[in-house]
């Protein structure tokens, strides 16, 4: 124990041109959306406590999925993201294709698996402000989605 208490001092007093072996990768691209968004399909309401919205979101990110809310559904709908590009004020996904069969467990629901948008394996979000995000040509989420707040 001694021994490795005296390789990790050395590690981290070597200076800038030994990096620890325990060094964080950098943040996604997308890690300024983590969290549950609310409203999107409807307006989201003005007077909502962080109860009821983390109760019922309508849209989550997370490093490797987004899941959102169906009409139809009682489960959310994931997609597993296969590149996140984040451009000044925006982001875009692509999503794994989903396989045929699975289409079927959201009662044959067009674009179920999708966002409403022109492709259904991308989706484009874009920031609106702080806290209030929106994508952009997704017939799904008509109106601009806001974050849920823990407190």
């Amino acid at each position: 124990m001694r021994r490795f208490t005296l390789c990790l001092l050395a590690a981290l007093t070597a200076g800038p041109s030994v990096a620890p072996a325990f060094a964080q990768p950098a943040a996604p691209p997308h890690a300024w959306l983590f969290g549950t968004w609310t409203g999107g399909m409807f307006p989201a309401p003005s007077t909502m406590s962080p109860q009821a919205c983390l109760s019922q979101p309508v849209v989550i990110f997370t490093r490797d999925l987004v899941m959102r809310a169906t009409l139809t559904e009682q489960v959310l709908t994931q997609r597993e993201i296969e590149s996140a590009r984040g451009v000044q004020g925006a982001a875009e996904f692509r999503f794994a294709s989903v396989a045929p069969s699975s289409q079927f467990l959201n009662l044959g629901a067009a674009g179920a698996a999708g966002f409403g948008c022109e492709n259904p394996d991308v989706l484009h979000v874009q920031r609106r402000g702080e806290n209030e995000i929106a994508f952009p040509g997704c017939a799904d989420f008509p109106n601009p989605l806001v974050r849920c707040h823990t407190r």
